[in-house]
């Protein structure tokens, strides 16, 4: 395992521990189309317009993705609880 000394970091591919970046981009997408599809059909339930439904969907899917990506990086660099 290679560490840089003046971070105390190890690299990507010698730690066996922390997630690379697009690990973390596909849980991201998965579990954005699960909630995507919960938003479609809560919105579409209340407004009762299928167009208005998927327009909230769809800006929910984005912002909700970039968010959790950067949620999942955060908590991928502490170590409470491993």
């Amino acid at each position: 395992m290679i560490i840089d000394q003046a971070t105390n970091k190890t690299s990507y591919k010698d730690d066996k521990v922390s997630e690379k970046p697009v690990r973390s981009i596909a849980k991201a997408v998965s579990w954005r189309v699960v909630g995507t599809l919960d938003t479609l059909i809560v919105s579409y339930f209340l407004t009762g317009e299928l167009a208005l439904a998927t327009s909230i969907a769809s800006v929910d899917f984005v912002t909700k993705m970039i968010l959790y990506f950067f949620h999942e990086r955060v908590w991928n660099g502490i170590k409470w609880g491993r």
